[in-house]
């Protein structure tokens, strides 16, 4: 009988990508991944631009939360947690 294969650090994909999409503008999926900084920085630019940096973060958040669902999970676990790739 086989088994799926599992890839430690696969389960955060499904999360981070909707934490992205939905929360994209404050940097929830950053900081829920581990890139504290790039979640700093995205949370500063939505907050020091009085949301209007928000809707520029929120459509990045889309594009990565877009992008982490459609990778397999050997490509997302190489990507985002193995070579902890932050941006896009």
């Amino acid at each position: 009988m086989s088994y799926p294969i599992q890839y430690p650090g696969a389960d955060k994909k499904l999360p981070a990508g909707l934490l992205a999409i939905l929360l994209g503008a404050f940097g929830v999926h950053k900081f829920y991944l581990g890139y504290t900084n790039a979640g700093i920085v995205t949370l500063l630019i939505t907050l020091l631009t009085c949301g209007i940096g928000g809707g520029v973060m929120h459509i990045i958040g889309i594009i990565e939360g877009i992008l982490y669902l459609t990778k397999s999970d050997p490509e997302f676990v190489t990507a985002y947690v193995h070579n902890r790739k932050e941006w896009f």
